[in-house]
């Protein structure tokens, strides 16, 4: 049998690349650009979505917090925005954007050109994770991140903290939260004599040493070894990763960063400092999750769909004001040529009675 995905994506590459232009092109099919293609398709609004296949939340199993959706697995979630969209007949193109020219000319990696009268870039951010053996191996599964996605099913079980960034020692007093038992792991960080105190204020333990790997048995987590050869038991690990935005599409068309030059600056709706381009989810917020990024994308989508519906408007105008000069133009021109008519007749009929 024939794989029919790649011919599926070929004729929605060939229907996309077509001559007409979009209204919008969003690139980046995660929980923000769905939800966006989504309102704006409901908008009436002609919409094609671009995606390279590569969320942010692959490794993990389920997803938490997202009303309705509690426990659903992000692809699943993903799976279920492209079939709506498809029922609205929304173009998917599984390909990766090379670039964003002004105008807006997306260009598709080995492909052809979409052209949009706006552009939502919703390409997330990578983690860039410590080099510790294991914790790569094991990220998403028992090495995490976000307490508010996963403390709960890790709750009241012995958990470390990697002190592997400045903001570890916060991550720890946080997890607190979710169980008495945690340690925390300065790893090469410095901590400071008041952030020992506020660690001990809460119970939390300090173990000391430069971490050499986490211990995997029977594929779970162990526990932390540290470089003497001590293992810590622990059963779940948090660790802070370098969040790194996939924003180049946008910096190439010119959209400030922030102060300290990590993220892209937008208002409310996820509007940039450039005209037409828009940016929603964990490219412009490392914060936002799933549901969150979701929200970004509807509420991109309404402020897009005024401003195409403000820029018709205009139009508009323009041309009601246009038809109506060249319609007095005309009308004058019509009157004109009357009037030297009979001017010409009266001429004539003066030279035949002398």
């Amino acid at each position: 049998m024939h794989d029919m995905s790649d011919a599926t994506n070929n004729n929605a590459v060939n229907d996309a690349a077509g001559d007409a232009v979009y209204d919008v092109v969003v690139v980046g099919a995660g929980a923000a650009g769905l939800n966006a293609a989504l309102v704006l398709a409901r908008a009436c609004r002609r919409v094609a979505v671009v995606d390279a296949g590569e969320p942010r939340n692959a490794p993990a199993a389920h997803m938490q917090g997202f009303l309705s959706r509690d426990g659903m697995s992000p692809a699943a979630l993903l799976a279920v925005g492209r079939a709506e969209l498809a029922a609205y007949g929304v173009p998917l193109i599984e390909a990766r954007v090379e670039q964003i020219d002004p105008g807006y000319f997306v260009r598709l990696a080995g492909g052809p050109v979409l052209r949009a009268r706006r552009v939502v870039v919703a390409t997330g951010l990578r983690d860039e994770l410590p080099g510790i053996p294991g914790v790569r191996e094991r990220w998403g599964r028992d090495v995490l991140h976000c307490p508010y996605c996963h403390g709960y099913e890790v709750r009241d079980q012995p958990i470390g903290v990697l002190g592997t960034h400045p903001g570890a020692v916060e991550h720890a007093l946080l997890l607190r939260q979710w169980s008495a038992d945690v340690v925390f792991f300065p790893h090469t960080l410095e901590v400071g004599e008041e952030e020992r105190e506020r660690l001990a204020a809460r119970g939390i333990r300090v173990a000391e040493g430069v971490i050499k790997q986490l211990v995997v048995d029977g594929d779970r987590l162990r526990g932390v070894e540290l470089a003497e050869g001590q293992v810590v038991p622990r059963s779940a690990v948090f660790v802070f990763p370098r969040m790194v935005p996939h924003d180049a599409l946008l910096t190439g068309l010119g959209c400030e960063r922030d102060r300290g030059g990590g993220w892209v600056i937008t208002d409310r709706s996820g509007r940039t400092s450039e005209f037409g381009v828009w940016a929603v989810g964990n490219v412009a917020d490392p914060r936002a999750q799933v549901v969150t990024a979701a929200g970004m994308g509807s509420a991109a989508a309404i402020a897009i769909n005024h401003d195409l519906v403000q820029e018709e408007i205009e139009r508009a105008v323009e041309d009601r004001r246009t038809a109506d000069a060249v319609s007095s133009v005309s009308s004058y021109s019509s009157a004109s040529l009357r009037q030297t008519g009979e001017a010409a007749s009266l001429m004539g009929e003066s030279r035949h009675t002398h």
